[in-house]
């Protein structure tokens, strides 16, 4: 068992954004070039990054001059760079102090998919608008065939009771939920909710949505004024 769990993690680190394994690292390299391409200006940009960690940008070869970042879970690092600062707070619910003034751009990355349903990221879309002028809003496609968070194909199609059952059994779920009561894992999955390119044109009217493929398949979606 402790050697399948092994291969099951090294499986996982290869395709999911949070973990270094070479085909997700491939992905953020040529996101962030994509990102620094549409923002050659991101030196002397104040941004907010919403539900994004310090740790993120600590590292960036290009930073911008001021960052704000809004997590549910706030992570201030040890040595956190002077240009960072960190609050916590909900993204559906942002503290009105931040709409006081005005920010060059909001990024966000694989947050709204989380957030709880359309009329919370529709909630996360108005913010947006109202706090600048660009943004930078990122998602993976509900129709790319390989689920991100679970690494099962097709898993966003299955229902809710299936998806909670695979969850328990499929070697490749996040390890709390391979230990999870069945309603805790219904809980879990109802509250990742991919979303459509549709939704997405949608929620922001005006933005280029840019898609970021695999294989010439749609794999993450992104707004982008």
């Amino acid at each position: 068992m402790v050697a399948n769990l092994g291969v099951s993690n090294s499986l996982r680190s290869r395709f999911l954004p949070d973990h270094s394994g070479n085909l997700s690292q491939h992905f953020r390299t040529r996101r962030w070039a994509e990102f620094h391409r549409r923002f050659p200006e991101l030196a002397d940009m104040s941004v907010i990054d919403l539900g994004g960690f310090a740790r993120d940008w600590a590292d960036a070869s290009h930073h911008p001059r001021e960052l704000l970042v809004v997590n549910l879970d706030e992570a201030s690092l040890p040595d956190q760079p002077d240009w960072v600062s960190t609050i916590t707070a909900d993204a559906c619910e942002l503290p009105n102090e931040l709409f006081q003034r005005h920010w060059d751009l909001v990024y966000s990355n694989s947050l709204i998919e989380h957030v709880g349903g359309y009329w919370r990221r529709a909630q996360v879309a108005k913010a947006i608008g109202r706090l600048a002028d660009h943004h930078w809003v990122q998602t993976p496609a509900r129709s790319f065939p390989l689920e991100p968070h679970w690494v099962f194909p097709f898993f966003q199609f299955l229902p809710v009771q299936a998806r909670a059952e695979v969850a328990k059994l499929w070697p490749l779920s996040p390890p709390q939920m391979r230990t999870g009561t069945l309603d805790k894992n219904i809980d879990d999955v109802l509250w990742v909710e991919l979303v459509s390119a549709a939704e997405m044109q949608h929620l922001y009217p005006g933005s280029e949505i840019y898609h970021e493929r695999f294989g010439g398949i749609t794999k993450s979606i992104i707004a982008i004024r």
